[in-house]
């Protein structure tokens, strides 16, 4: 799942209220003294960053002073496990990104690739393409980088345990022509996915990796990590991750960029409490937290700042979904989840659960980022918005009654509609917006109640299909709404749903367009809003799943130490700001070269 935060609103929001009191009774005192930061929270020690109290971590500190190093949290919820950049959702924070690149850059704001280790790549023909690589690119161990890095990374995709296998059932052959040049050749030209794997799959050394074993490829821990990126190893312990810049980055020459702090060390998370107690401090300088309440900073004298000055605050990141099980009744009834859709209040979760720290998703669930995709004809005509008195009018015109008196509809043969919706337990913003939603259902006459099992239990009654409702967003923002509606559509539906169709939606006409839409090359904007907006017709026909709002891009930045982070005023740079896994090729490391020391 994607990087969140769980504390309740209303304590944070007390929180955040008196850590800005503490720091304007600082104020008045010169600034000498230090807030009192919540329990457990690091403190301030000299010139470096604060440490967790008996961590150890004091010492480790004293390597990295303060105006040289770049303190982040959001991502690690635990020690650093691996440094493999094939593990991309629990390797080190900086893995992929900080030490390992990959062959582009896509910018999600302006919808454009950027070259990265490869300098171009071109299709000369339907199902061929061809990459040219930059030259005078090496490795931290000085060795070249070449297309044989290139042909042996993607043949890795031939073992069948690598995220990427499925790549080799429409890839015939990679080819290394000379140093500099990787030809493809396609047995299926899925335009749309390749354009997505090559910014989202790092380059790993050929003469480093040959001769792995599968099970070493995919579960060695890579302890010795050797990239051709801005950052190499330094030092990890059980709270951080740390890396040095290193000498020599292709970029600095190639591109005139260079990363700014000598040192990144990314904090573990230990609790949302110690990242706005950093924040706070000055000991923190980037956090990728969700941190609710923080508003109350960004609008006050603190030195801190979101993407956007006003709500929603955040860049939006991906959509939270409602997933109804379509295999179980009523569920499967298009009429019952429309009546569903218009029973959600979901203005009442953007400013009560959230205080405005997302935004409402529209009835595609496309996200922002993804408007032009958007055929408003079709949204204007089949979409949903709150209405209760339509959702009890959806239910009776479709033949759902009250039989018992209850105050609930039943099922259509008679047998009693008692549902579920499930989230997390420890997810609250999950669990106050699953009461939301229970709510409005109840209102409109249906019987939803919220249950919240552990996570693990939730991950297995949602790949078994054993389940009413749910809450989803696993699918981020990429270079293309084929991703979604992938993740909405996929089939066949198997036994285990572990990644995509939760709710077990089966509409061969749906899944035809999107596998249509794979085929339409990246630039043919026009081919691809006509599929998606058939795919949307059908899409708000059936409602498989019912968009509810964009969870942000959360980053809470700090000018103490560091300044000139994106956001959306003038001037100021607006790639990503954020350290999350699989964000850093999405622009987050050109924020560390646009960065300015203070005082600098």
């Amino acid at each position: 799942m994607p990087e969140r935060g769980t504390s309740m609103r209303t304590r944070w929001r007390l929180l955040t209220l008196g850590a800005a009191a503490c720091l304007v009774a600082a104020g008045c005192t010169g600034g000498s003294t230090q807030p009192s930061a919540p329990s457990g929270a690091p403190q301030a020690s000299g010139s470096a960053a604060p440490a967790p109290a008996g961590s150890g971590a004091d010492a480790a500190n004293a390597a990295f002073p303060r105006k040289e190093t770049l303190y982040t949290s959001g991502t690690q919820w635990g020690p650093p496990a691996n440094w493999n950049p094939l593990r991309t959702w629990d390797s080190a924070t900086g893995t992929k990104g900080l030490v390992y690149e990959t062959l582009f850059l896509y910018d999600p704001q302006t919808d454009k690739f950027t070259p990265w280790l490869a300098e171009s790549g071109t299709w000369t023909g339907e199902k061929t393409y061809e990459l040219k690589l930059r030259k005078g690119v090496t490795w931290a161990d000085g060795k070249p980088f070449t297309a044989a890095d290139v042909v042996f990374t993607v043949e890795l995709g031939k073992m069948k345990t690598v995220p990427y296998a499925n790549l080799w059932t429409w890839l015939e052959k990679a080819e290394a022509t000379d140093d500099q040049t990787v030809t493809f050749t396609f047995s299926k030209a899925n335009y749309q996915q390749w354009a997505n794997w090559v910014y989202n799959n790092a380059i790993v050394p050929k003469h480093l990796w040959e001769g792995r074993s599968e099970d070493e490829v995919m579960n060695g821990t890579n302890e010795k990590p050797i990239g051709t990126g801005p950052y190499a190893y330094h030092s990890h312990d059980q709270d951080r991750m740390a890396w040095v810049k290193r000498d020599g980055w292709w970029a600095t020459a190639a591109l005139g960029r260079d990363v700014k702090p000598k040192y990144v060390v990314d904090i573990v998370n230990s609790s949302n409490e110690v990242a706005m107690g950093l924040l706070l401090q000055k000991g923190l300088d980037l956090s990728n937290n969700f941190l609710p309440g923080i508003a109350n900073l960004v609008k006050g004298n603190f030195g801190i700042q979101s993407y956007y000055p006003e709500p929603p605050y955040m860049l939006s990141a991906n959509t939270a979904f409602l997933v109804p099980n379509t295999a179980k009744k009523p569920m499967d009834d298009p009429a019952f989840r429309k009546a569903i859709a218009n029973s959600i209040d979901t203005k009442k979760i953007v400013e009560g659960v959230y205080g405005n720290l997302v935004k409402a998703a529209g009835p595609t669930g496309l996200l922002p980022q993804w408007d032009k995709y958007v055929d408003t004809a079709v949204v204007s005509e089949k979409g949903f918005a709150f209405d209760t008195g339509k959702a009890k009018k959806l239910l009776a015109d479709a033949g759902y009654k009250d039989t018992d008196g209850d105050g609930f509809v039943e099922n259509k043969d008679g047998s009693k509609a008692s549902l579920k919706i499930i989230v997390p337990a420890g997810w609250t913003d999950w669990m106050e917006a699953s009461r939301v939603i229970a709510e409005g259902a109840k209102a409109a006459g249906i019987d939803l109640t919220p249950e919240f099992p552990d996570y693990n239990a939730l991950v297995d009654q949602r790949g078994s299909g054993k389940f009413d409702l749910l809450l989803n967003n696993e699918r981020q923002l990429s270079n293309t709404p084929w991703m979604y509606y992938d993740y909405i559509f996929q089939l066949p539906v198997n036994k285990l749903q572990n990644t995509v169709n939760f709710g077990r939606y089966e509409n061969k006409k749906a899944w035809d367009l999107v596998q249509e839409l794979d085929g339409k090359k990246v630039d043919d904007v026009e081919g691809m809003k006509q599929v998606a907006s058939e795919i949307q017709k059908i899409q708000l026909d059936d409602l498989p799943v019912i968009p509810l709002w964009y969870n942000g891009l959360w980053a809470q930045t700090s000018n103490a130490v560091w300044t000139n982070w994106p956001s959306s005023a003038a001037g100021t740079p607006k790639s990503p700001p954020a350290m999350w896994r699989n964000w850093l090729e999405l622009g987050g490391v050109l924020t560390l070269t646009d960065l300015k020391p203070v005082g600098g």
